[in-house]
């Protein structure tokens, strides 16, 4: 039988033949993976009856928040829900 080298079901052929990284574990692209993912993360939100709400801030600010957040072991979105629901609250 002869060896072809787009055969890969035979691996006793290609024992010897390193190839690099790691195996691969998903026969999706990484590309339609990103996309698979961020479609499931978007239902799980939905489920939970999360919203999203995108706002830019200063980098003194961000910092600030990213200080504040882990020195109450929280996520920078926790604290900022916890923030608006105390500011709403007044």
């Amino acid at each position: 039988m002869a060896k072809i080298a787009t055969d890969r079901t035979t691996i006793d052929l290609f024992a010897a033949e390193k190839r690099p990284g790691r195996p691969k574990t998903n026969p999706l692209p990484r590309e339609e993976q990103l996309r698979l993912n961020k479609r499931n993360q978007i239902r799980r939100d939905k489920t939970k009856g999360l919203k999203r709400i995108e706002c830019k801030v200063s980098e003194q600010l961000y910092q600030q928040l990213d200080t504040k957040a882990q020195a109450l072991q929280l996520t920078r979105s926790a604290l900022i829900e916890q923030l608006l629901a105390e500011a709403l609250a007044k």
